[in-house]
């Protein structure tokens, strides 16, 4: 399977190119801050308006790493919705297609701060979950250790050609591992941020999202 293998307390991972972390030897799929309905709670609101398809194109990526991984268990890392009454306007269509990922699958949403109450979409909610040797929470803590998180939505930039790229990626050190953004209509903190320098130890690595998962020394 390509995408960049590394160990966290003990735990063989690999970030995948898509922006997904996947555990082998636990057959879970790791995915954060999907964000799903966001063009709908932009247009409840007022907002400028946005095509309305970045729920089905988020599940549709998702739905192509279930397949590629075979994985059984599903840990959404929170912020799936962006909001609770996101999660409530999706279609019958997209709620029958989530239904139709989580038949056979353990499904666990983590708590975000866009989502902090219980979801009526099937699976199981959960503020975090401790699944040794690693513990899946939202938001990364100071101190902790094996620590998967999200919230953050970290970038990398990078220069190819002369020019500044930027791109979703993975803050990985020896004490946790910070998620990109899975969803299509989100945004990104660039690693170089006082909130993610502080986080993340000198020696993290950023692993970039695309067609190919690339490791690099993380920006700061």
């Amino acid at each position: 399977m390509t995408g960049h293998s590394f160990t966290l307390a003990g735990a063989r991972l690999i970030a995948l190119p898509s922006g997904a972390l996947f555990w082998p030897d636990k057959s879970l799929l790791c995915v954060s801050d999907l964000h799903l309905g966001k063009s709908e709670r932009r247009a409840r609101l007022g907002s400028a308006s946005l095509p309305p398809y970045e729920t089905r194109d988020t599940l549709a990526r998702l739905e192509a790493d279930l397949r590629a991984t075979g994985a059984k268990t599903v840990i959404c890392l929170g912020d799936s919705f962006d909001d609770i009454a996101a999660a409530d306007a999706l279609s019958d269509g997209e709620k029958l297609w989530i239904a139709t990922l989580q038949s056979g699958r353990r499904w666990i949403w983590i708590e975000g701060n866009h989502d902090p109450g219980p979801v009526d979409l099937g699976g199981t909610y959960l503020a975090e979950l401790a699944l040794a040797p690693l513990t899946f929470r939202h938001i990364a803590r100071l101190g902790a250790h094996g620590e998967v998180s999200g919230h953050y939505h970290p970038k990398a930039n990078v220069k190819t050609r002369g020019r500044s790229l930027s791109r979703p990626a993975f803050l990985i050190d020896t004490a946790r591992v910070i998620m990109p953004a899975y969803g299509t209509y989100t945004g990104g903190l660039r690693s170089d941020n006082p909130a993610l320098a502080t986080l993340m130890s000198a020696q993290a690595i950023a692993v970039l999202t695309g067609k190919t998962a690339r490791a690099i020394p993380m920006p700061r």
